[in-house]
């Protein structure tokens, strides 16, 4: 990973974009110091985890009446 004081980023900012295209990581320091305080990655598409809901999944049913009431029958199971 390169790391790059702010001052030296802005200047060569288009070539470390191109770096960051081809898969590299950027680090950015900051003042006197040099303290580490970002990085630029590269760009990828966040894949949602598939994921089953509970071991329930498929097995229970939720249904509303019409005009979303419920009686006390229905709430008791009776």
């Amino acid at each position: 990973m390169k790391a790059m004081a702010v001052g030296e980023l802005k200047t060569h900012f288009s070539e470390i974009l191109e770096e960051v295209r081809r898969g590299k990581k950027v680090g950015i320091l900051y003042g006197r110091v040099k303290k580490p305080v970002a990085m630029i990655v590269p760009y990828s598409e966040e894949k949602k985890p598939v994921r089953k809901i509970g071991i329930l999944d498929g097995k229970a049913v939720f249904r509303i009446n019409g005009n979303g009431k419920i009686s006390e029958e229905e709430f008791l199971g009776l």
